[in-house]
């Protein structure tokens, strides 16, 4: 497979899927909700998300809206060789927004696409050389921030503010806010701090949160899901699975000794 560059609206039902495949996903116009294991937002208009591969996420367009959407195979030109660190765009879920020069090229993309015949009209290798300028631009402005001096964060406020939010669409740049801290910067001091990106680590509280109430209550998973930010109950089951090694409904029938208490920090 070699990347692709196409455009195309988003189903206003909610869809769902995995692929083996990276993919970045930009507004064109309209609006689209995401939420990619556990990590929730909405794009529109100059704002994107990217999608690991392998990470299954729920999508629903509304209304009149189209993205640009770019899938890019482990093995692009854009992620190996000289590029081989643009990769690391890759290592978690995240949203973003395009700033003027990123939204310049976007409409020069978008004019080679119509200029050369329209929606796959671009050649194997032109869709390369376009996908990686836009990694590179991506990656200068994502990458994470060398980490500096300053004070330790206060992951207790920020623990407090994680579990307020926990069945909403919390986001990186929503933690780096509370902070007060750019979300690159954010970024780099959280993992330099925990050893982990702050989307495993939200990830991890949604899931802490969801073993109590499946011990210590009779919810019904999918309130239990509901309660701590997943989509359903098949996106709790999912992520409870990879984390402890068994779904949720066996946690109710072995006893509270027999089982891991605290999910992975892979």
């Amino acid at each position: 497979m070699t990347s692709a560059i196409r455009q195309t609206p988003l189903d206003t039902a909610i869809r769902h899927h995995a692929h083996d495949f990276h993919q970045i996903v930009i507004g064109l116009s309209g609006r689209a909700d995401f939420e990619i294991e556990g990590l929730g937002g909405s794009i529109s208009a100059l704002s994107g998300c990217i999608v690991p591969a392998n990470h299954l996420h729920y999508y629903v367009g509304t209304g009149d809206n189209r993205q640009l959407i770019l899938d890019l195979p482990h093995d692009a030109l854009s992620l190996t060789g000289h590029h081989h660190e643009l990769a690391r765009l890759f290592d978690a879920p995240r949203f973003f927004d395009l700033d003027d020069p990123l939204a310049r090229y976007l409409d020069f993309v978008l004019q080679e696409l119509r200029l050369l015949g329209g929606q796959g009209a671009l050649s194997p290798l032109h869709q390369e050389r376009l996908a990686g300028t836009l990694l590179g631009s991506l990656h200068a402005r994502l990458a994470e921030a060398p980490a500096g001096g300053g004070r330790p964060l206060d992951l207790a406020a920020l623990d407090r503010f994680i579990d307020r939010h926990l069945a909403g669409g919390l986001r990186v740049a929503d933690l780096a806010a509370e902070a007060c801290l750019s979300e690159a910067h954010f970024t780099e001091r959280f993992r330099a701090q925990t050893g982990l990106s702050p989307w495993r680590y939200v990830m991890r509280r949604r899931l802490e949160a969801a073993h109590r109430l499946i011990r210590e209550s009779h919810l019904p998973l999918s309130e239990v899901a509901a309660l701590t930010g997943f989509t359903n109950q098949s996106a709790l089951s999912r992520a409870f699975r990879r984390d402890y090694g068994h779904p949720p409904s066996q946690l109710r029938r072995l006893s509270p000794q027999r089982l891991h208490h605290r999910p992975s920090t892979a």
